[in-house]
């Protein structure tokens, strides 16, 4: 029986081959590779499909956040709040400044920071609050605004939501092939309706420069290539169509009884379902018989973020964040892109479902 891959990226980009290709080819003729028309035009095009004023592309996600975080100001001294049941990079990206990530609990539920534990988190040092738009869900950003402190969405997974980047000071996305929009390679952006925060953006990205003359600022070497700014382009004129296909395989993934065998994530309208992560205290068995099945799947964050080696220097023990070391142990994704078919998807469910028992 063919293995099915947890994402297949080559079907969503082989119908546009001939648009790629044609795209390319374009740049290749121009000879014009970095910060050119495509860039320019895919930061317009991006701003519009946001809604925000500004749009600034960066080299990955991992810079925007950094970028963001320079552009505001934060450095030692400064605290940042953020959830440990998220990608390394959201905590790195503090720690990169010289601040000190503090980390908040997250809703089992949700899988997002829970707005109470990062309330009692907030002190005179904290500079800002990071929130994790996590596997497309978007986080609480309304209610971590009105805690009084500057919210840096972090919305690597959540290009496509339509609750994203309108509480925050800024919005952070990753363009990893993987992502629902994705490049051909890496790719960043920063979003933000503040103007003079998206030009400062602009100029970190580029050594501190605005005229590759004078150095106001010492910045970074990290700006979005016009060959993958290029296929932005077509993939953003895509991405709509492919969040209603993989919200339609998500509501398939209920219909066909996977929340039976497991605890399926929950659904609200913004939803992107970057993954379909779903929780299971028999995690490990379903995993091998997915496995042994030839299906996709995978687990994340398995030791999270305050646990990790690199940040032992913070003081974190095991059981200081109960929620978060409780999806460690349970969660599971199960595969999910824009097209998979119902076959597919049920084959998926019956796997799972003679790996756990059936809730009655």
């Amino acid at each position: 029986m063919r293995p099915i891959p947890l994402v297949d990226v080559k079907a969503q980009y082989e119908p546009l081959l001939p648009r790629i290709r044609e795209a390319i080819d374009g740049v290749l003729a121009s000879a014009d590779f970095i910060l050119g028309p495509n860039v320019a035009a895919f930061e317009r095009e991006a701003a519009a499909y946001l809604g925000v004023r500004e749009a600034v592309g960066v080299a990955n996600g991992t810079d925007a956040l950094v970028l963001v975080l320079d552009a505001l100001g934060v450095g030692p001294g400064d605290e940042v709040i953020c959830p440990a049941f998220t990608f390394y990079a959201t905590a790195e990206a503090v720690a990169r400044r010289g601040a000190t990530p503090v980390f908040a609990d997250v809703d089992a539920a949700t899988m997002n920071l829970d707005p109470e534990d990062v309330a009692a988190r907030v002190g005179p040092r904290t500079k800002a609050i990071i929130g994790v738009h996590l596997f497309g869900r978007p986080a609480p950003t309304g209610e971590l605004a009105q805690l009084g402190v500057p919210v840096i969405e972090d919305a690597a997974q959540a290009f496509g939501s339509p609750e994203i980047g309108r509480m925050g000071i800024a919005s952070t996305f990753s363009f990893y092939p993987t992502k629902n929009l994705f490049a051909l390679g890496d790719g960043g952006l920063v979003s933000t309706d503040d103007p003079e925060l998206a030009e400062r953006v602009r100029m970190l990205r580029f050594h501190g420069s605005r005229d590759k003359v004078d150095f106001e600022l010492l910045g970074y070497n990290s700006r979005l290539d016009e060959l993958q700014a290029a296929v932005l382009r077509i993939f953003l004129s895509e991405l709509d169509s492919w969040i209603a296909e993989r919200r339609e395989a998500a509501m398939r993934y209920a219909d066909l009884g996977l929340g039976a065998a497991c605890e399926l994530p929950e659904d609200e309208p913004g939803h992107a379902y970057h993954l379909f992560v779903c929780r299971s205290p028999e995690r490990d068995r379903i995993r091998a018989a997915l496995k042994e099945a030839s299906i996709g799947c995978a687990v994340y964050y398995t030791t999270p973020l305050h646990l990790q080696p690199a940040l032992s220097y913070l003081g974190y023990r095991a059981g200081s964040l109960p929620g978060t070391e409780q999806l460690a142990r349970e969660n599971f994704s199960v595969p999910l892109w824009a097209g998979i078919d119902a076959d597919t998807q049920e084959r998926v469910v019956s796997a799972v479902q003679a790996a756990a028992p059936v809730a009655s």
